[in-house]
């Protein structure tokens, strides 16, 4: 199957003052887009990845060819990631729903401190990759992953992202990342991430 650049369930300028519509637009359509060709481009002649969702091929890299792993492992990962990301954020942020609220304080104490754990993990990701919080196995956890690396290849459920690459922020934030990381809060698809997680858990 060709991948397909899917479309904002949003405008771009939806999410401002948080995010800035220049840098949504640019960010779906350079670079989401990007991913999406180039991924194309390295399964377009294997039958067998052409019957797989992108999401599959991911879980599954290690069975991708060693001649176009790289190529899929880095693109592909860039077209999963992103068109995740872009349905973990909303303009119409309500509260946590009581499930996914309950079992945040759980784990890590309270929300205010679930925050802080996945904010820190952001700013201390050192150059370009995502931070997530996930599903192992029965246990919520943040984490970190390098470059266009996904959960779904450690077997890890993704319930929440956030891109830290700085193409995702440079714009409006420059260097300021840790305003970003907080600007991003603002704009947390809770709905979906609960969702995410009643469906996995």
């Amino acid at each position: 199957m060709e991948h397909k650049l899917p479309k904002l369930p949003y405008d771009y300028a939806a999410l401002e003052p948080h995010f800035d519509e220049e840098t949504m637009r640019i960010h779906h359509t350079k670079h989401h887009q990007a991913y999406t060709d180039k991924f194309n481009a390295a399964i377009k002649d294997n039958t067998l990845l052409a019957e797989k969702t992108a999401e599959e091929i991911i879980r599954t890299i290690s069975e991708v060819p060693k001649e176009i792993r790289t190529a899929v492992q880095n693109n592909g990962g860039g077209f999963v990631n992103h068109s995740f990301f872009w349905e973990s954020l909303t303009p119409e942020q309500k509260e946590i729903p009581k499930e996914l609220k309950e079992a945040l304080e759980e784990t890590f104490g309270s929300i205010d401190e679930f925050k802080e754990k996945f904010s820190e993990s952001a700013l201390t990701l050192f150059g370009s990759g995502w931070v997530w919080l996930v599903l192992d196995g029965e246990e919520l956890k943040v984490i970190q992953t390098k470059n266009q690396d996904s959960p779904l290849t450690e077997g890890k459920i993704p319930l929440l992202n956030l891109d830290v690459w700085e193409h995702s922020y440079y714009l409006k934030y420059q260097n300021r990342r840790p305003d970003y990381v907080k600007a991003f809060w603002n704009i947390v698809n809770w709905e979906k991430v609960t969702d995410r997680f009643l469906l996995n858990k």
